[in-house]
């Protein structure tokens, strides 16, 4: 069987990217989790995939959670929209936007069509670069241990927040600023600007 390999980047951060590998048969909604497996983002939001054409103008609308007027005007949903039914071009693309309510937009390329590998579970990721910016009014949750090439795990956000090992870089910061305070006491302290 075929597999899809997407390559999902930033709109607003192209150097942070994520190529997940997904098969034909499952749906919209399995690369939505699989993505947010791999960014930390809470992926019980609001969000869409557009089908696109090559310049990322929208499309068919692919919803996940919509409103009741998206609802009432029949939008494709992703849990029951197959991969396959939208892949018209070997490079197909889609503009994804994530928490419709405060928007963070993603474009979705498919860039290689490979064979299954057996034994293996898909969606997959295939490939990280970088790490998923914080988005402003929007939780960020630990990220799944999702498998990529080698058997390898993915392990952000592990033990601590943000690249922050609180107890350690929070003591550092305690034992300057103690240091800077008997400085100063001692008439020792200077102006370093």
């Amino acid at each position: 069987m075929a597999i899809y390999r997407f390559r999902v980047s930033f709109e607003d951060y192209d150097d942070i990217i994520r190529e997940i590998d997904v098969l034909p048969k499952q749906t919209f909604l399995d690369l939505h989790k699989a993505l947010h497996a791999t960014t930390g983002y809470n992926p019980e939001i609001p969000s869409s995939f557009y089908v696109s054409n090559d310049h990322w103008k929208k499309g068919d609308e692919i919803a996940y959670l919509p409103d009741e007027r998206k609802k009432e005007r029949g939008v494709a949903l992703m849990e029951d929209s197959k991969l396959s039914k939208f892949i018209d071009d070997p490079h197909q693309k889609f503009y994804y936007v994530y928490n419709i309510s405060q928007p963070f937009d993603f474009h979705v390329q498919l860039i290689k069509i490979l064979k299954e590998e057996a034994g293996k579970e898909y969606p997959a990721l295939f490939k990280s670069v970088g790490q998923a910016p914080k988005l402003p009014g929007a939780a960020v949750l630990p990220t799944d241990a999702v498998t990529k090439k080698g058997g390898d795990e993915y392990d952000f956000l592990q033990e601590t927040e943000y690249g922050i090992n609180e107890e350690e870089d929070f003591d550092m910061l305690d034992e300057e600023e103690q240091t800077e305070g008997k400085e100063e006491e001692n008439g020792s302290y200077e102006d370093e600007y």
